[in-house]
């Protein structure tokens, strides 16, 4: 059998900052939350290698993959050509935290140890809460950033295959961790740095001999590379440029000594001028709640474009609709073939400096016109008019093949920016109206 030589080493350093929050999971629960994130040796989180190459070999051509990243099958296989590291969390100056650390001498790392849950709970088609369907999770601040490296092993230098992989990391739609369907592990790369070794030369060899394994070490010999960031084929982009009304409320589930129901909040960080800095806790708009809204929405276009009716009894439940399993996904089915990953993405929004403002209920009782005992409540709105709020999805055009589907989803979309649709909570009381544009761009399959 004929050897192999390998004598070019590709190698790639990567700077990837949270545009959303991120939550790839350890596995293990705690008495804390039903799902932490991995965390290193330091308890700070990071992202495990496995978990980025197999993003990157998800979103890669077959071919590609059996050539770069390896395969297996009945008679013969070969291993991959690309060796990836983790990608371990970066301190105030940017610098890989590689190795031991001390976190209580650092004001920046002691915000990792203490990380935001999030509440979550499934509602039904009648909008009350799904038996057994909460359930909460650990994630990552937005804003936070990692680095880590990648190399492909190549007997002739070219390097077509890797820059495709440092495309896919840069793409809109790349997406880390759990979550990514329901606006979780959104990510910008910062900077790449790229350097490709001639192991025939004796200075590349020298300097790759020399060159360490800690990300936290001087990439010495490496440039700048700027990837390709726009759209991957396939997908369709939709930006909803919405202004709220008034007031809206995404509750956090909790009260305060102001109000019984008050909005969820979670901080976020702002890298300026090189520098991090936690901001206060900021307004969220959860994908979630945006992504259940336009769902069933969606289905009720779904059913009148088809002609099904609640009167006639053909109208069907919004997970029962095709519309819903193609552009959503699904879990339902007990069959694991049945079971699909949606084609939406879209991320969890958050606001700055927002005003907020106690709202006083009562019940009334109908026949007396008084009011009922024990029937006053309080929630915070937050006050969002004039403020300027972008929501992007990213839709697989694979969903939209079909026309119906297609502008059902549309409808769901356009009723939000004309205020037909409310999002948040209180929308019988008059919050979450919006109103805006829908820009739409890249081509769907007609």
């Amino acid at each position: 059998m004929k050897m192999t030589i390998y004598k070019h080493r590709l190698v790639a350093r990567i700077s990837l900052e949270a545009v959303s929050p991120l939550a790839v999971g350890s596995g293990e629960k705690d008495i804390i939350t039903d799902a932490p994130v991995a965390r290193d040796c330091n308890g700070l989180p990071y992202i495990p290698g496995t978990s980025l190459m197999g993003i990157i070999r998800h979103s890669m051509s077959q071919e590609n993959i059996k050539q770069l990243l390896g395969y297996q099958d009945k008679e013969k296989g070969e291993g991959s050509k690309v060796i990836i590291s983790d990608a371990l969390l970066t301190d105030e100056n940017g610098k890989a935290l590689d190795g031991l650390q001390d976190l209580d001498n650092n004001e920046y790392l002691r915000h990792f140890q203490v990380l935001p849950v999030r509440q979550h709970v499934k509602i039904t088609e009648k909008g009350t809460a799904a038996k057994t369907g909460k359930f909460d999770e650990q994630v990552v601040y937005a804003g936070t950033r990692f680095v880590f490296e990648i190399e492909e092993l190549s007997v002739d230098g070219t390097d077509t295959r890797f820059k495709e992989m440092l495309s896919i990391i840069s793409s809109p739609t790349f997406r880390i961790g759990g979550g990514t369907r329901c606006g979780f592990g959104s990510m910008k790369v910062i900077s790449i740095q790229y350097h490709a070794y001639d192991l025939t030369q004796e200075n590349d060899l020298q300097a790759y001999i020399q060159k360490t394994s800690c990300l936290k070490d001087d990439f010495e010999q490496a440039q700048e590379f700027k990837p390709d960031t726009t759209l991957q084929e396939g997908w369709t982009k939709y930006t909803l440029d919405l202004t709220p009304m008034d007031f809206f409320l995404f509750s956090s589930g909790f009260g305060d000594e102001d109000a019984d129901m008050t909005p969820v909040k979670e901080e976020r960080i702002v890298w300026e001028n090189g520098k991090p800095r936690f901001t206060e806790a900021c307004t969220l708009i959860p994908a979630t709640s945006v992504k259940g809204a336009i769902a069933h929405r969606t289905a009720y276009y779904w059913n009148k474009l088809t002609h099904r009716s609640v009167e006639e009894g053909t109208a069907l439940k919004c997970e029962e609709c095709e519309a819903i399993t193609k552009l959503f996904g699904t879990t339902n089915s007990d069959e694991e073939s049945k079971q699909s990953i949606g084609n939406v993405i879209l991320s969890d929004v958050l606001m700055e400096k927002n005003s907020t403002k106690v709202l006083p209920h009562i019940r009334i009782d109908k026949f007396t016109g008084g009011v009922m005992d024990g029937a006053l409540f309080q929630e915070k709105v937050t006050l969002g008019k004039g403020k300027h709020i972008i929501e992007t999805l990213y839709v697989n055009n694979d969903a939209l093949s079909d026309t119906i589907i297609k502008e059902a989803f549309e409808h769901a979309l356009s009723d939000i920016c004309t205020g037909m649709l409310p999002l948040g909570g209180g929308t019988n009381r008059g919050n979450g109206i919006f109103t805006g544009t829908l820009h739409k761009e890249g081509t769907s399959n007609q």
